[in-house]
């Protein structure tokens, strides 16, 4: 068990965990066509499950037994069909290109880690599916989230960091209003990048 699992899997057994689907994930995937999604770093799997409930067919993967327990668990109490996996998000990479659609949310990484991971998760894209990131904004330092700088994100850190092997739609800061029952904060300041592999042809 590494660090990160221990630590992950103290927070999911001890810390309430919002249930409700990020809202940008919401915006940008509702209006696409159901696939098969993987959800990397899902923990309790508010968006696995959101997006099971809506058609998709759900790989969620995450480096705490714990939150995949809890995610297993609540899939099953509403008859969702969603496959866990344990996970590192440092290493973990999927085996061929098989998603329409990769989800990164709220998965804080060091900038010299983040261009590595996104390249591999963006490898698991079909042609034509979409990649999905959304993390707090530096603006958050002190108020919410990681309070080490180089875990959070900005515009120009994320762009930096896709692949050229995806089209960029939008990578914006934007509000975000918190559903997150851990926070005393009714919103944060949040980078949402949504980019696309180039169709086949």
């Amino acid at each position: 068990m590494t660090d990160a699992s221990e630590f992950w899997d103290q927070r999911f057994r001890h810390h309430p965990w919002p249930s409700e689907p990020d809202p940008l994930l919401v915006h940008h995937a509702q209006p696409l066509p159901p696939g098969r999604a993987l959800d990397m770093g899902c923990g309790p799997g508010r968006n696995s499950m959101w997006l099971a409930r809506n058609g998709w067919t759900v790989t969620a993967v995450d480096v705490s037994t714990v939150g995949l327990e809890q995610a297993a668990r609540q899939a099953a109490a509403e008859g969702l069909a969603i496959t866990t996996a344990y996970g590192d998000v440092l290493a973990w990479a999927p085996s061929e290109a098989s998603y329409e659609l990769v989800v990164l949310a709220n998965v804080h990484l060091a900038q010299a880690d983040l261009p590595g991971v996104l390249e591999r998760l963006a490898a698991g894209l079909v042609p034509g599916g979409h990649l999905f990131v959304v993390g707090h904004d530096l603006a958050n330092l002190g108020r919410h989230g990681p309070q080490d700088p180089d875990l959070l994100l900005t515009v120009d850190r994320v762009a930096a960091a896709l692949p050229p092997s995806v089209d960029v739609l939008r990578v914006e800061q934007v509000m975000r209003t918190r559903d997150d029952v851990t926070s005393d904060h009714e919103d944060d300041v949040a980078v949402v990048a949504w980019a696309r592999k180039p169709p086949a042809g």
